[in-house]
C-alpha cells in the first residue's frame, strides 16, 4: 500500500488549500483529489446529504483508486460525516478538518479570537462539544459566512473574476463588521480562525479588512502533519524518490466544470490543466 496514492475529497476547490499543504509535508506521496463541485456548496445542506456524497466519493476513491487513506478537507463533511466514514472503514487512516481553535489559542494575545465558518460547520455537534471544551481559555466570536464558500467557489471562473471579487468583500467586510473590532489592544479580536477550507483563497480580502496585524489560522498544516504521523505508525509512507513535476503525483477531478478546477489548480497550485479531468458522473 506504500505506492497507493491519499485520497483528499471537499465540496469544491477550497480543499487544495489543504491539498498545498499535504503536498508540501508529503513531497514524495502521491494524491487523487476530488472535488464534488457539482454539489457545492455542503455548508448550506443537510447532514444526510453531507454523509451519502461523503460515503460514494470514499467508496469510488477506495474501489477505483485504491487510496492507502482519506483527508476529509472540508469541515462541513467532517462535522457530518467522518463518524460515519470511520465506522464503515475501519482500517483506513481518516483525517478530517476542524476549525483550528486549539492553535488560535495558542496565538493569540488578546484571547479573544473570531472563527468564520460555513452554517453547517458552526452549527454542528462537533463544533459546538470543541468549542465548550475550550471556553475557559479564550473569549470565542463566531460568525457563519453565508454564500461566502459558494462566491469563492465561484471566482475561478475567469469571465466573472471581478464581479466575484467584489462580492467576496463585501461578504467579509458585513461579516467581519458583524464581528467585532478586529486589533490586537485589550478586549480586541487578535486572531482570526478560517473555518473553512476555502476561505484560505480570501487572505488578501480579508487583510483589506482586518489590517496586517491580525493573526489568520486555517487547518491545512495541522492536517498534514496528522495524515504524516497515521501514514508513519502504519508504516505506509512511500519511500521513493519525489517526481520532478509535482502534475506527476496529482490527479485532481470534478463533478462540476472542469474548466474552474484547471484555473484553480494553476492559480494555487501551479499545476497544469492536464492534471485535472472530469470526474465519474455516476457516483
Amino acid at each position: 500500500m506504500t505506492e497507493s496514492p491519499i485520497g483528499v475529497f471537499d465540496s469544491g476547490i477550497g480543499g487544495l488549500s489543504v491539498l498545498q499543504a499535504l503536498q508540501a509535508e508529503l513531497p514524495h506521496e502521491h494524491f487523487v483529489y476530488w472535488a464534488d463541485s457539482g454539489h457545492a456548496p455542503y455548508g448550506e445542506k443537510g447532514d444526510l446529504f453531507v454523509r451519502q456524497r461523503s460515503l460514494a466519493i470514499a467508496q469510488h476513491l477506495i474501489e477505483h483508486h485504491h487510496i492507502k487513506a482519506l483527508v476529509v478537507a472540508c469541515n462541513t463533511a467532517t462535522a457530518a460525516a467522518i463518524h460515519v466514514l470511520r465506522a464503515q472503514y475501519p482500517h483506513l487512516p481518516l483525517i478530517g478538518v476542524e476549525p483550528a481553535l486549539k492553535p488560535a489559542i495558542a496565538l493569540s494575545q488578546t484571547k479573544r479570537i473570531g472563527v468564520i465558518g460555513t452554517k453547517g460547520t458552526l452549527s454542528s455537534e462537533k463544533f459546538h462539544r470543541l468549542l465548550a471544551s475550550l471556553q475557559d481559555q479564550a473569549d470565542f466570536v463566531v460568525q457563519p459566512c453565508k454564500g461566502l464558500a459558494l462566491a469563492i467557489e465561484q471566482s475561478t471562473h475567469a469571465q466573472s473574476a471581478t464581479h466575484d471579487a467584489d462580492q467576496i468583500s463585501a461578504l467579509l467586510g458585513d461579516y467581519t463588521g458583524q464581528m467585532g473590532r478586529f486589533g490586537t489592544a485589550p478586549g480586541e479580536m487578535d486572531t482570526l480562525v478560517l473555518g473553512c477550507t476555502h476561505y484560505v483563497f480570501a487572505e488578501n480580502a480579508l487583510r483589506r479588512w482586518l489590517g496586517p496585524d491580525v493573526q489568520l489560522v486555517s487547518t491545512g498544516e495541522p492536517v498534514s502533519r496528522q495524515t504524516r504521523r497515521l501514514l508513519e505508525a502504519s508504516a505506509q509512507l512511500r519511500s521513493g524518490p519525489a517526481p520532478h513535476a509535482a502534475s506527476a503525483r496529482m490527479r485532481l477531478m470534478t463533478n462540476g466544470e472542469l474548466g474552474a478546477l484547471q484555473a484553480a489548480a494553476l492559480r494555487w497550485l501551479k499545476l497544469p490543466h492536464s492534471a485535472c479531468h472530469k470526474a465519474d458522473p455516476h457516483v
